[in-house]
């Protein structure tokens, strides 16, 4: 069984789930960062060029491959349990799904400091990618990440470690 861990861009996904597979020992696996090495450009690029229905085909690509991982570590994209066939792919896999929930003005800080994040990661509604994007995406994908979820955790005001930790006591 692996522990893939979902929620909104900015919400740690990456970050934690580094740590949580060094914390482990397992290895870890980066969904959006297979789909960039597999197009050969960032995200940004591909919805630029390809759309998001491209963008959207190779992600079900990978989910459906990392799905089938065991004792791993699975950062899935914001937006990849959106699709039905990733979700069904999660779920029979009856991995440790860890919805990693975040407050939207921390999401907008978080985003707004990682200047990766605005040069690899397109807006995704045409409302520019600040705090109206973000909390109408949450309102869309929190019902989503909850139905997908084995666990919770409020990462607002944790740090990348405390989080680690809270995520091992509750798995």
């Amino acid at each position: 069984m692996s522990i893939v861990l979902t929620g909104y861009r900015g919400s740690g996904k990456t970050t934690l789930g580094r740590l949580l597979a060094d914390r482990l020992n397992r290895p870890f696996i980066d969904c959006d960062g297979l789909i960039v090495r597999r197009a050969g450009k960032s995200i940004r690029e591909i919805f630029a060029s390809d759309g998001e229905a491209a963008f959207r085909a190779i992600e079900s690509q990978v989910v459906s491959e990392v799905a089938g991982l065991h004792d791993h570590v699975i950062a899935l994209g914001g937006g990849a349990l959106g699709s039905d066939k990733n979700r069904r792919a999660i779920l029979e896999a009856r991995h440790h799904v860890v919805f990693l929930r975040c407050d939207s003005t921390e999401l907008l800080r978080r985003i707004n400091a990682d200047v990766t994040t605005s040069d690899n990661r397109p807006s995704l509604t045409g409302l520019g990618g600040g705090l109206a994007e973000i909390e109408t995406l949450l309102a869309r994908r929190e019902p989503i990440y909850r139905a997908a979820m084995t666990l919770e955790l409020d990462v607002t005001h944790l740090t990348p470690q405390q989080a680690v930790e809270q995520i091992v006591r509750l798995l």
